[in-house]
């Protein structure tokens, strides 16, 4: 029998990796993991403040049974850990009737009987008067949207791990993987570590260990802004929920309440979807484009939060054709499991993706609804995109 010094070991303690590896811990297996920087670092795509998420899924009903199960796994964890993780303010996604947004919102809440309202213009006003919508325009209101605290939340799922022994190792940067029919090497700061199985994920440096989605995941640049309001009354927390909001061809953007005293958080979905080239150095800093964009945005749709810019950030966005997530085995490697899920809307299944990878890490497959986010899947997806 070929010996391994770990059931399984965890690449990557990001928004991901950090929940299986709490996950396989609380299973009782003997776990490490390995994180190249630190926790929520500044190169990752799971630092910040605030993550939005929501039951009605615009991009497909198929995500909301994953869905309830990560609200049940975000509960779940601030019970076990006592800290502040979710918060429900509602959220509103706005745009045309027919507009994507609008219309596949509209589609998960009636396919799954998800509590919401549709306002119009005059609705939205009386209500939210911080927004200004088109005459055309229509916000459909969801209950149990809200945002997470994703710092919190990382640091939530490995003091967990930590609590059910899980060995971690941090600064430590995987340099390759070897698998073999019973066990993967792991190359690491001059040593050599052995698990029967190994979960990857490691975000924008997913190609690096993972050669065959080195073309596939392509992180990209994310520019956020915060402004201090005109009307903090109408935009504080508990009046403004979390928006999505549908600007035609120009793209779909976001926004929070003003939260922890930094204003009111706004971005553009994937932004202008500049690739990083080399993900090892930092985001190039935000420019005049940049917030010019986010400036034009919130005047025109938020006035009365378009006071003065308090800040502006960077952060990335690992981008896979179809913009869905993979969860899957590596093809031809059953010991090898592979994470990239983000696609810049992954965060708020972070809870439940890491079930999923902690399921395909002892058995190899999950009952969990993942068949949308193989690698079959992928390729099909990509195939599609190359034809068009």
């Amino acid at each position: 029998m070929a010996r391994f010094d770990f059931d399984v070991a965890v690449i990557g303690l990001g928004a991901m990796g950090s929940s299986a590896l709490a996950h396989l811990s609380a299973r009782g297996q003997k776990v490490i993991g390995f994180e190249a920087f630190s926790p929520a670092h500044g190169l990752s795509s799971s630092h910040g403040d605030s993550r939005i998420i929501r039951l009605g899924y615009f991009e497909d009903p198929s995500y909301v049974p994953l869905l309830r199960r990560a609200y049940e796994n975000w509960r779940a964890l601030e019970r076990e850990t006592g800290r502040d993780i979710l918060t429900i303010t509602g959220v509103l996604q706005i745009g045309r009737p027919d507009s994507p947004i609008v219309s596949g919102t509209l589609a998960s809440c009636r396919a799954y009987d998800l509590d919401h309202e549709v306002l119009d213009p005059a609705g939205m006003a009386r209500r939210y008067p911080a927004f200004a919508l088109d005459r055309d325009e229509i916000a459909v209101f969801e209950s149990q949207g809200g945002f997470l605290r994703p710092e919190a939340a990382v640091a939530a799922h490995l003091d967990l791990a930590r609590r059910h022994g899980a060995q971690m190792r941090m600064a430590s940067r995987v340099t390759a993987i070897e698998p073999d029919d019973a066990v993967v090497t792991l190359a690491v700061a001059g040593e050599r570590v052995r698990a029967r199985r190994v979960v990857v994920a490691t975000g924008p440096w997913i190609g690096e260990l993972v050669p065959a989605l080195a073309r596939l995941a392509t992180p990209i640049r994310q520019v956020v802004a915060w402004y201090d309001p005109k009307d903090r009354a109408a935009t504080a927390l508990g009046a403004l929920p979390v928006f999505l909001r549908d600007a035609g061809p120009v793209g779909s953007f976001f926004g929070f309440p003003a939260l922890d005293g930094m204003g009111v958080k706004v971005g553009k979905h994937a932004h202008f979807r500049e690739p990083i080239s080399d993900p090892n150095v930092p985001n190039a800093p935000v420019n005049e484009a940049d917030a010019a964009l986010l400036d034009d945005f919130i005047a025109q749709r938020l006035p009365l939060a378009a006071g003065v810019r308090l800040a502006t950030t960077t952060c990335r966005y690992t981008m896979l054709p179809g913009e869905d997530f993979l969860l899957d085995t590596l093809p031809g490697e059953p010991n090898v499991v592979v994470a990239s899920p983000c696609s810049g809307h992954g965060y708020k299944f972070a809870s439940v993706v890491g079930e999923i990878l902690a399921d395909l890490a002892e058995t190899g497959q999950s009952d969990l609804p993942i068949e949308a986010f193989s690698f079959y899947a992928l390729q099909q997806k990509a195939a599609a995109l190359m034809a068009i």
